[in-house]
């Protein structure tokens, strides 16, 4: 049985009737597997297939994922929109969810954003954690800048963020350290994306 109907088997009937509509216009791709699946979710979130060209998958990045979620290591996101995304999914199978903003504290530094010190706080609480990043580029620069400081050792980083503001300079400096990794380049992303490819490797984790 292939992956996709694998995947077709755990989900309602209009989301597979979605995918396949999807499967007949996304055109030549690279993809197989389990990352097509996140890929596919993702455009099904957004209707943007230009998400298709746009991904990419650190080489252990599907593996590493797959492992910490049925380790049941916590999940850190960015925003509420993510965590509502996920949370029933999550909740379902047991994984810890933790958001950064409640974890801010006043006063914050000059020139910090409430994203970026709740990331701080909360990864240097669960530095092994799966950590997302839908929203808050900022967010993502903090969570690099405590990687490289070796405070932090995620077992993967989804970063998506989406915007103008700082959002390829924080998915840049993503790109240029060494942790499993999925991104979507440029200004595209967003907490839709986000919540896309948790879904996706919550599934695949969920067949086994």
């Amino acid at each position: 049985m292939s992956e996709k109907t694998d995947e077709t088997a755990w989900i309602d009937p209009i989301t597979a009737a979605s995918f396949r509509q999807i499967d007949q216009e996304i055109g030549p791709h690279p993809w197989q597997g389990i990352p097509y699946e996140i890929v596919r979710r993702a455009i099904h979130a957004t209707a943007d297939f230009e998400l298709r060209d746009r991904f990419v998958f650190s080489p252990t990045a599907v593996e590493a994922g797959l492992a910490a979620l049925r380790q049941k290591r916590p999940v850190v996101v960015d925003v509420r929109m993510v965590a509502a995304g996920i949370q029933s999914g999550l909740q379902a199978q047991g994984i810890p969810l933790y958001c950064a903003l409640d974890w801010v504290e006043e006063p914050l530094e000059v020139g910090q954003t409430r994203t970026a010190q709740g990331m701080i706080k909360v990864a240097r609480c669960y530095p092994e954690a799966i950590f997302v990043v839908g929203n808050a580029p900022t967010a993502l620069l903090a969570l690099v800048r405590e990687i490289r400081a070796q405070r932090v050792r995620p077992s993967l980083v989804i970063g998506v963020p989406v915007g103008f503001v700082a959002v390829e300079e924080a998915k840049q400096a993503l790109a240029q350290i060494e942790v499993p990794q999925i991104r979507v380049e440029g200004r595209k992303g967003g907490s839709p994306v986000a919540a896309a490819i948790v879904n996706a490797l919550l599934l695949a984790a969920r067949r086994g």
